[in-house]
């Protein structure tokens, strides 16, 4: 389960930092023996096919940057109409959720390992074949010498509608209201992506996004969530 070379060398800015967390016994042989069961591996300029990858045709749901996977599993239980990929790089998270998916035995749920950013510069995600893309609470990265590493940004979303369906959706959560504005402002800024919240701002979670542990405990101390949603249209001109 190398990662390729074009995520290895690529040289744009990275939104992320890989932690040095250990992996656990369980993980590491989750990472050795379900990949070849649940894992995708993908080479650049090589697009996958979906229909191959699970054996069947259905709408396919991306997240990008799982975590460890918790909130994935839920969804992939509650949505077993659709088949869900989900983006990682960091090791612990990847193998935890590979036992998850083994333990409960989720035939609809498969996993990428790696940059996404390089993954859609390489070509590998379908043009127009993902009906959902979600994000949720990716690093806020506060500190405004930092923000060029925040990953909702134009180029994301320049890339994301190309492999979104026309009248897919882009879902993204947060809790950190300036990074919620800012993605807010990007998205409008952005060709091709139209706001569904009736407002023009945010809107109420919609009832896929389960809530976790940190949001529960978030909500106690007072701290909001802020969720938007958005339908890919057609290109402005």
């Amino acid at each position: 389960m190398s990662v390729p070379a074009s995520d290895r060398d690529l040289r744009a800015i990275r939104s992320f930092v890989i932690r040095g967390g250990r992996l656990s016994p369980a993980q590491q042989r989750a990472l050795e023996q379900l990949w070849a069961h649940y894992g995708i591996d993908w080479q650049p300029d090589q697009p996958l096919d979906w229909t191959t990858c699970f054996g069947r045709t259905a709408p396919v749901v991306l997240e990008i940057g799982f975590g460890m996977g918790e909130s994935l599993v839920t969804m992939a239980q509650n949505a077993p109409e659709c088949d869900f990929v989900g983006v990682e790089v960091h090791p612990p998270g990847i193998g935890n959720l590979l036992q998850r998916i083994e333990q409960e035995r989720l035939g609809n749920l498969r996993l990428l390992r790696g940059d996404v950013m390089a993954m859609l510069h390489a070509g590998v995600m379908p043009e127009g074949s993902l009906t959902r893309v979600q994000i949720y609470f990716p690093d806020p990265w506060p500190k405004k010498r930092h923000h060029k590493r925040r990953l909702v940004q134009a180029a994301l979303l320049d890339l994301l509608h190309r492999v979104v369906r026309p009248q897919g959706q882009l879902h993204i959560a947060t809790d950190w209201q300036p990074y919620a504005e800012a993605m807010l402002l990007s998205l409008e800024q952005a060709s091709g992506w139209r706001n569904l919240a009736a407002d023009g701002g945010f809107v109420p979670r919609p009832p896929w996004r389960p809530v976790t542990k940190f949001e529960r405990r978030g909500e106690r101390l007072g701290h909001g969530v802020w969720d938007l949603l958005f339908e890919r249209s057609d290109r402005d001109g």
